[in-house]
């Protein structure tokens, strides 16, 4: 099947998380956005005389960079626009932003809270919505890790990737992108920071399809024993800093440090979504080791991105 044929379905559509996607679409996905990073001049102009609106209520830097510099390597314009910049930050509802935005531009890109608020926006928009961040989903940011342990250790199925850490949004993406993906995914958290359970349940309804795999843990060593990929996240969340004293002590044994690290399968890669909290989820010798992706990772947001608004856009 090419490309452009197991990716003709989202054309149109809006993305708020990875489980709106089939396998094949997953997959897809990832080979685009390979094919973008190999040629770039080849993609450009593809959403020429488009204009998209970056919403943006929470606070970035690969996000924002990567999806301006995009939109404009595909001949895009982009509208930045924080809740200081548009009624919404005072008071206007969601449903009445997305349908004046609507008439004036082709896509729109929101970074919001939770995720009710992106379904809305979804609902009332008639152009494309995707999710560049809800306190439940960031599925850009696993486009992009796939993307790059595809380029370091090949094919993604039957490999086992551990999540060390909260169960969060990003872990929640990262279920959802291991069970597309046919992969063996564990999660080990501490007592009290469990994944949403629905998530978990979906995960392993797509799991079961494909070959793939869920486990949930609460001890680090046991989840990262012989594993193919590592990944973890900061201990506290934006809108979480007045929780930061209790989770330091209550993710106390599970950094991602050496020895966890000598755990994993000897080829074993570490990705952080970042911005990393040196000496507390990982440690400075595992994020600048020889084993970390996460400057690679980082830069795949630009093409894993790219990938997707082509898609949905129909300009493959």
């Amino acid at each position: 099947m090419s490309i452009a044929d197991a990716l003709s379905r989202l054309e149109g559509s809006s993305l708020g998380s990875l489980a709106d996607l089939q396998p094949d679409e997953f997959i897809g996905l990832l080979d685009l956005a390979d094919a973008v990073k190999k040629d770039r001049d080849a993609y450009r102009d593809r959403l020429k005389n488009t204009t998209h609106a970056l919403i943006f209520e929470k606070h970035s830097t690969r996000t924002r960079v990567s999806f301006e510099v995009g939109l404009k390597e595909v001949g895009a314009g982009s509208l930045f626009l924080s809740s200081n910049d548009i009624q919404l930050g005072r008071g206007e509802s969601i449903a009445d932003t997305a349908r004046v935005l609507s008439r004036y531009v082709q896509g729109i890109v929101i970074r919001t809270f939770g995720q009710d608020r992106f379904d809305t926006m979804v609902e009332y928009s008639s152009v494309p919505v995707i999710n560049a961040l809800t306190d439940k989903y960031h599925p850009c940011q696993i486009l992009a890790d796939f993307q790059t342990v595809r380029e370091h250790r090949g094919d993604l199925k039957g490999k086992t990737l551990t999540w060390v850490g909260d169960g969060n949004n990003v872990a929640h993406s990262i279920l959802y992108g291991c069970a597309l993906a046919g992969m063996h995914a564990r999660v080990a958290f501490p007592k009290g920071y469990d994944c949403d359970a629905d998530v978990v349940r979906k995960a392993e309804e797509i799991a079961a399809a494909t070959g793939g795999s869920v486990e949930l843990l609460h001890d680090p060593v046991a989840g990262v024993g012989g594993a193919d990929v590592v990944v973890t996240d900061v201990f506290t969340s934006m809108g979480q800093e007045d929780e930061t004293q209790a989770r330091l002590r209550d993710f106390a044994g599970f950094q991602v440090n050496e020895a966890l690290m000598a755990k994993a399968d000897t080829r074993a890669v570490f990705l952080h979504c970042l911005p990393a909290h040196r000496g507390e989820e990982v440690t400075e010798g595992v994020l600048e080791g020889p084993q970390s992706l996460v400057w690679d990772e980082a830069e795949n947001r630009l093409h894993a991105q790219k990938a997707l608004m082509l898609a949905l856009h129909g300009a493959l």
